[in-house]
């Protein structure tokens, strides 16, 4: 009698899903260890690759350009939001915060205060200045008539003086208006901003006029919002109504003129501190005051 084998049964594996579950879960991990290394990308290293690039790509120099990334690497900014920033130097520029010496503020300083010396006599006219620029502070009262951004005969006299001092040098000039906190509306100018603008402007086209160079020049309006004294009173009102004259010195124009915009916030600090001493407002008339 023959024994017939039986059949072994295969044994069932209930577990096969965990390869399937193994690999997929190998495959997330390395999606994002992949990601994490691409946002990791050094910022500030791209940066000085991306700006040099554009800036060869642009210019196409005759000549190699040396690009020193030690000299970028050191001058490296520590920053919470980007710690891995750094301040390049900028081509054609002069780089250092502060100047050299700047003969040409120092004899226009001189000629102008000889020039003008009766005005500053009698306070109408402010010389003052530093490293980075010569600053002739105008009163108003002696350059427009109320509500105006017409120059006056003398007016033209005064500026027509400073012009052919001006002209004989190569700096930069910012002629910037300024008013009190008298509002104004009227077909010509809507706000003291307009007024600003066009008695700064004024200024602009006259120096044009005399020969000064209209490329150095430039005319900025800053309204009411950068006074030097207390708007509560007539003698603050006054002393706000003015035109500075700025001739920049030597360096980078950028940076100056970040120096000078943060002069102007410090001297609006200072006027804002005084204001909430507790000054005592004074009533004024804004139809008979200049502005």
């Amino acid at each position: 009698m023959s024994r017939r084998r039986k059949k072994q049964e295969e044994h069932v594996n209930l577990e096969r899903w965990l390869v399937s579950y193994a690999d997929f879960i190998t495959l997330l991990f390395a999606f994002f260890v992949v990601m994490y290394a691409i946002s990791s990308v050094n910022e500030g290293k791209y940066r000085v690759l991306s700006d040099t690039l554009n800036e060869v790509f642009k210019s196409r120099p005759t000549s190699p350009v040396p690009i020193e990334f030690d000299n970028a690497l050191q001058n490296k900014k520590a920053s919470s939001s980007d710690p891995d920033y750094i301040e390049l130097p900028v081509p054609g520029h002069d780089n250092n915060l502060t100047p050299p010496d700047n003969p040409n503020l120092d004899a226009l300083s001189e000629k102008i205060t000889e020039a003008v010396q009766p005005l500053i006599d009698d306070d109408l006219i402010k010389i003052k200045k530093n490293d980075f620029w010569l600053e002739i502070d105008i009163k108003s009262s002696i350059l427009f008539k109320s509500g105006t951004a017409t120059l006056s005969e003398d007016a033209e006299d005064i500026l027509a003086s400073i012009a052919d001092l001006i002209k004989e040098y190569p700096n930069d000039v910012q002629v910037e208006g300024f008013t009190d906190n008298v509002p104004i509306k009227t077909a010509n100018f809507p706000s003291n901003w307009e007024l600003s603008s066009a008695r700064a402007a004024s200024v602009v086209h006259l120096f044009e006029e005399e020969g000064v160079d209209p490329k150095r020049m430039q005319a900025i309006g800053y309204g009411e919002f950068k006074p030097i004294a207390d708007n509560n009173t007539p003698e603050g009102r006054n002393a706000n109504r003015r035109v500075n004259l700025v001739i920049l010195g030597k360096g980078d124009p950028r940076r100056i003129m970040q120096k000078r915009i943060q002069s102007l916030r410090e001297q609006q600090q200072k006027t804002t501190d005084t204001d909430k001493t507790g000054s005592t407002k004074e009533p004024f008339n804004p139809v008979i005051e200049l502005q």
